[in-house]
């Protein structure tokens, strides 16, 4: 099977996984509920999902004590999303080519929607509970305490706020990587260290799937610079050029489009030696990272 078609198949398990456990919009409720379904359900790679439920397997994982972890992290994404493109951060109209949660139901809703999210992931994390069984508890109290660190002040919010705060700012590179590490690459580190807690692995195995997680969130993200430079706009799904309109600093601002390119190559191939000790099964994971090194959405 082709590496696409793999990852299709994929994708459609993670969005049968996601259909389980997003709330029914019904109540008084309703709108803020649609707001949130509507906004997870809208596309996208799936790859924060992936990447956990993969580690997991790689490890040795079996059963279903993940897919609540898994719909957590995509709920966790979409609200910073949502909230990322709020008139007083990013203030965009569009992502992957659809009108923004803000823009469809107003700034009051997607406010309240991204809230809801966040909320919601851990009340649908917490369900890991009633599946445990015997030592399984304890990897899911682990799982828990990783959800609950990484997209908070020292990870994602962090990288956030550093990103908010030095806007319109000449960045240095200690300042853009302090950015991609902790707004991209703490979710990624999350989900590929909660699948590993939670199939058995051990300490040091934890701490080098971190460590991966760093490499591939930080390629990412250079990469995200870079489309957003020389990207196709219908296959992206948002107007390129933002950064240098808003006269925004880059990793290729500061290192140019051929070395930032190089770079892309060189930090995923950190992630990808990590990764040679682990992935030999069916190498997916292994695949998936060469796969985001040439991305072109």
């Amino acid at each position: 099977m082709k590496f696409k078609d793999e990852m299709k198949e994929r994708i459609g398990h993670i969005e049968a996984v996601l259909d389980w456990y997003l709330p029914r919009p019904e109540g008084l409720q309703k709108t803020v509920l649609t707001a949130m379904n509507t906004t997870v359900k809208s596309g996208g790679k799936r790859l924060r999902p992936m990447l956990m439920e993969e580690t997991y397997h790689m490890f040795g994982g079996e059963g279903e004590v993940i897919e609540p972890f898994m719909a957590a992290i995509e709920m966790i994404h979409t609200y910073s999303l949502i909230h990322d493109d709020l008139p007083a951060l990013d203030n965009d109209d569009y992502r992957r080519g659809k009108k923004t949660c803000h823009i469809v139901y107003g700034e009051d809703m997607a406010i309240l929607a991204g809230d809801a999210l966040l909320n919601y992931a851990y009340e649908t994390a917490s369900k890991a509970f009633d599946m445990a069984k015997g030592q399984e508890t304890e990897r899911v109290i682990q799982a828990m305490k990783i959800l609950a660190s990484k997209p908070g002040i020292y990870g994602m919010i962090g990288g956030q706020t550093a990103d908010v705060e030095l806007e319109g700012t000449p960045l240095t590179m200690e300042q853009i990587l302090f950015i991609h590490k902790n707004k991209t690459s703490a979710l990624i580190e999350a989900c590929m260290m909660i699948g590993a807690v939670l199939a058995g692995a051990d300490e040091d195995e934890v701490k080098r799937m971190e460590q991966c997680g760093e490499a591939i969130g930080l390629a990412f993200q250079i990469q995200d610079d870079i489309l957003d430079l020389v990207g196709d706009e219908e296959e992206i799904g948002k107007p390129v050029g933002s950064d240098e309109r808003n006269h925004k600093a880059t990793y290729v601002t500061l290192k140019g489009l051929e070395q930032s390119k190089e770079d892309v190559r060189e930090i995923s191939m950190k992630a990808i030696d990590i990764l040679k000790d682990y992935d030999q099964e069916n190498g997916y994971l292994t695949r998936l990272t060469e796969y985001l090194i040439s991305r072109t959405k």
